[in-house]
C-alpha cells in the first residue's frame, strides 16, 4: 500500500465515523473527499447491503420472536383501530418514505410480478428487469432514459417462513404457492447521477442510516399509544414481552453493518487512487 492510499484510508475512517455518529461533521481534506468520485453503481450495492442487515435485524430480532411473545404485525398497522407493528415489507416502506424527506436523491421501492398491493406491481420496463433478474440470479443494473435515473434492482428472496405462509394465506394474493427461496420480488434503489464524490458518498450512508433510526422510532411510537405495551428498553422480544429502545436496536444494527460499511468505502477509494497512479505510470 502506498502512502497516499494509507493517508486516504486514514481520512475516510475519520470522515465516516465522523459522519455516521456526530451531529456537526468536522472537515478533514474535505477538498480531496469532493474530487474523488466513485461509481454509483457500487454505492448502491453498499446502500443495498446495509437494507438487508436492517430487515433481518428487524424481521429475525423483532417481528419473528415478537409474534411468540404476543406482539402483534400487521400490514394495516397504521390504521387508529388497530394495535400492531409494520411488517418487514411495511418497515422497508417506512424507510423509503424517510429517505423521501430527505435532502439524498436516493429513491427505494419494493415491487413484485405478484404483489398483495397491486401498487407495487412491476410494469413496463421495470417488469423487463424483473424478469431478467429471475432469469440470471444477477441483479439488475440499468438507466431509465425517461426519468433520467439510473437504477440498481436486488433479489427479495423467501428466507422466513412467516413471509411465505402470510402471502399464501392473505385473500389479496394473486399467488398462494410460494415457496422458500422462491424470489418473491426485487428492492430497487434509484439515483439520478451516475458517479458521486466520497463526501457525496458519506452522506447518503449517513441519510439512509437515519431512516433506519426513524423508521424504528416511527414503530415505537405506535407501540406508546397501544393498551397492552411490551416494555421497552435493553431487551429484545426473545426474552420476553419485551422491545428494544431505538439506541438499543441502532446499537445492533451498527455492530452488523458499520466495519463492512467502512470497508466498502475504502475499498472504493482505493480502487480510485490505485487506478490514478496505474494512469500516471
Amino acid at each position: 500500500m502506498t502512502q497516499r492510499s494509507y493517508y486516504l484510508m486514514m481520512m475516510l475512517l475519520a470522515l465516516l465515523l465522523v459522519y455516521l455518529f456526530v451531529s456537526a461533521p468536522v472537515p478533514l481534506d474535505a477538498q480531496a473527499s469532493k474530487q474523488r468520485t466513485v461509481s454509483i453503481k457500487k454505492v448502491l450495492e453498499i446502500a443495498n447491503a446495509m437494507n438487508s442487515e436492517a430487515r433481518s435485524l428487524y424481521t429475525g430480532k423483532i417481528v419473528g420472536p415478537g409474534k411468540k411473545q404476543g406482539v402483534k404485525f400487521d400490514e394495516n398497522w397504521e390504521k387508529d383501530d388497530v394495535e400492531a407493528g409494520p411488517l418487514p415489507a411495511q418497515f422497508l416502506r417506512l424507510v423509503a418514505r424517510e429517505l423521501q424527506r430527505s435532502p439524498v436523491r436516493l429513491g427505494l421501492y419494493l415491487g413484485s410480478d405478484y404483489p398483495i398491493n397491486t401498487a407495487n406491481k412491476f410494469t413496463n420496463e421495470q417488469a423487463g428487469f424483473f424478469s431478467e433478474l429471475k432469469n440470471t440470479g444477477q441483479p439488475q443494473f440499468f438507466y431509465t432514459k425517461d426519468t433520467q435515473q439510473y437504477g440498481y434492482m436486488f433479489a427479495d428472496i423467501a428466507m422466513v417462513k412467516a413471509c411465505v405462509s402470510c402471502h399464501n394465506k392473505h385473500d389479496d394474493s394473486p399467488k398462494q404457492n410460494w415457496r422458500m427461496n422462491d424470489v418473491m420480488g426485487a428492492t430497487t434503489w434509484i439515483y439520478p447521477e451516475q458517479k458521486i464524490s466520497i463526501e457525496q458518498t458519506m452522506q447518503l450512508i449517513k441519510v439512509l442510516r437515519n431512516s433506519f433510526k426513524q423508521s424504528y422510532s416511527r414503530y415505537l411510537d405506535e407501540v406508546s399509544h397501544f393498551s397492552k405495551r411490551p416494555e421497552i428498553g435493553k431487551r429484545w422480544p426473545a426474552s420476553g414481552f419485551y422491545l428494544p429502545s431505538v439506541e438499543q436496536f441502532m446499537q445492533e444494527l451498527d455492530k452488523r453493518m458499520s466495519s463492512a460499511t467502512l470497508k466498502s468505502v475504502i475499498a472504493l477509494s482505493t480502487t480510485k487512487v490505485n487506478t490514478e497512479a496505474t494512469k500516471k505510470e
